[in-house]
């Protein structure tokens, strides 16, 4: 990607997290953003068609970067080869980094458009690394797993993220594991 481009986009995603910890996601308007990034209408228009594009893209680089790259970060390494535990800590661990605008995009009536974007991921990472339990059907046993997994990052979410996400991860696994033992 050319630099230029580059650097406008950042300065667009930077605005949208900006506004998105101070205010509901239906309140921020593209002028909000516009101004916020210090841009021109037309700038904004050719890189996103909408509010909702942006927030699509901004779905589609953090989760490119979490479900498919590998790399050393501040607070966490991550493999392309990482268990499913260690995936799911990896988005854990993303989440807490940028806790103020998870927080402020699940809050808001943005988190369903955000959350049905995780949901893909989620599933066609959890169709490639769980294997699949012979009295249940493959499919049902994806749709549990993304939606508990969901679910808990509400509720983590909810809790002001107050589980390290070592321990959330092992909240979610044994959950899981528990489910599973249930029958």
């Amino acid at each position: 990607m050319d630099r230029r481009i580059a650097k406008t986009r950042k300065a667009i995603f930077a605005a949208f997290d900006a506004l998105i910890v101070k205010n509901d996601y239906a309140k921020i308007s593209v002028q909000n953003i516009i101004d916020e990034a210090d841009i021109g209408r037309s700038t904004f228009y050719e890189h996103f068609e909408t509010k909702d594009d942006l927030l699509r893209a901004k779905c589609t680089d953090l989760f490119g970067h979490i479900f498919v790259p590998d790399g050393t970060e501040a607070t966490h390494t991550f493999s392309r080869d990482s268990t499913f535990e260690e995936k799911i800590m990896h988005i854990l661990y993303h989440f807490l980094d940028d806790k103020k605008v998870i927080k402020g995009i699940l809050s808001s009536e943005g988190g369903e458009i955000f959350l049905r974007y995780f949901r893909g991921y989620l599933t066609d990472m959890v169709r490639d690394m769980r294997p699949g339990v012979s009295d249940v059907p493959r499919e049902y046993l994806i749709n549990h797993t993304v939606g508990s997994f969901i679910e808990t990052v509400r509720w983590w979410v909810g809790r002001d993220f107050s589980d390290a996400p070592e321990a959330l991860t092992k909240y979610y696994l044994c959950a899981l594991k528990g489910a599973a033992l249930a029958g």
